[in-house]
């Protein structure tokens, strides 16, 4: 997930031009964006509806903000489905990242049920387009902190503040991960995460010569938040810490300031600024499995929110096929395919992402 570095920004000749844009009162104002968010990532009340519960599964974490997703409510439960029409070709040509999104949505679901006395039952049908159902039955309230850190989960695009997390946390982090047919190693060793930056910029230079990957990242760029309200989806530049702007100012800083050297360099900072690396394997290539990565990974998400510590991905060593191998190579697993790159710490929260309506993914 990639996105213009500010420093970048405030060093370009074009930052004058947004400059002016804002003297002449076109500078966009987030006081819409920020109603609509408060309405979106508020927790349920009471005996929540079928439709709320949805609401809560929708503020997983998903690949691009795609949110590749659609719901089919039953009489016991809800069967999640993947929405191949808000497929990433480029970056994800296998529906890797869809399938583990699809996992993160199913966790949030059952977590967001289980807290309010519903027990869910998540059973993943195998094939080749996987379905997830989930079943409900009666049952003690339970998960009741990564519950109320779902609305307050965010993927925190920035650099952290370079402090180690404890021992205690880190375990904490990996018992809630714990999923049937999923590795997670942890590396906090400063030569490891430098080793695993080298990867990184080895995939993102591969990404950034590649005119089609930029083509499609720049399809989900909103940088208004009037386009991001009006969406629902896609990359804000606000949710990673960028400026706003309108959006004719956003693409033509775009095309002049995305480049190689200054994303990689963004990335070194952000990587050097983290307490450490998480890797997700999943013990066989398949969707089946990507699913269960996505449930693990949101668990870990929900528990690093509850403890103050921020994520992102880092994915660039995984999405490259070549970079792949080398990659599982180095970790000791030549025959697994790596699944999720995460870098974690503690940093400040950003402004959070937009969900579609309900309504739009309900099926």
């Amino acid at each position: 997930m990639i996105l213009l570095s500010r420093r970048t920004l405030i060093a370009s000749g074009l930052s004058i031009v947004a400059l002016g844009a804002l003297g002449y009162g076109l500078w966009p104002r987030l006081d819409g964006y920020h109603d609509e968010l408060e309405r979106q990532r508020r927790l349920l009340s009471g005996d929540p509806t079928l439709r709320e519960l949805i609401r809560m599964a929708t503020l997983a974490a998903n690949g691009h903000n795609t949110q590749p997703w659609k719901f089919r409510v039953g009489e016991n439960g809800i069967k999640i489905l993947p929405d191949l029409s808000r497929r990433t070709t480029v970056v994800d040509p296998d529906d890797h990242h869809l399938y583990v999104s699809l996992g993160c949505a199913a966790a949030n679901l059952a977590i967001a049920a289980t807290a309010h006395g519903r027990l869910a039952d998540v059973t993943i049908e195998g094939g080749p387009e996987p379905q997830i159902d989930v079943a409900f039955g009666n049952g003690p309230a339970s998960d009741g902190v990564f519950y109320e850190a779902i609305p307050l989960r965010q993927s925190t695009r920035s650099n952290y503040d370079g402090q180690p997390v404890s021992r205690d946390d880190v375990e904490l982090l990996m018992a809630a991960a714990q999923q049937d047919g999923v590795s997670i190693l942890v590396f906090t060793d400063p030569g490891q995460r430098d080793k695993i930056s080298e990867y990184v910029i080895e995939g993102n230079s591969a990404q950034m010569d590649d005119p089609a990957f930029i083509a499609e990242l720049r399809d989900w760029l909103r940088f208004s938040p009037e386009k991001a309200v009006a969406l629902g989806d896609g990359l804000f530049s606000a949710c990673s810490g960028n400026p706003v702007v309108p959006e004719w100012i956003g693409g033509r800083l775009f095309e002049t300031l995305f480049t190689k050297d200054a994303e990689n360099a963004k990335y070194r900072d952000h990587i050097r600024s983290s307490a450490g690396i998480a890797v997700f394997v999943g013990d066989q290539a398949d969707p089946l499995h990507w699913v269960r990565v996505g449930m693990s990974f949101e668990r870990f998400a929900l528990q690093a929110t509850a403890l103050g510590i921020r994520n992102a991905h880092i994915n660039q060593p995984i999405e490259v096929s070549s970079i792949r191998t080398e990659f599982a190579r180095w970790l000791g697993m030549p025959n697994a395919r790596p699944d999720l790159v995460v870098r974690f710490g503690r940093a400040p929260t950003l402004p959070m992402s937009l969900r579609r309506p309900v309504g739009d993914v309900i099926v």
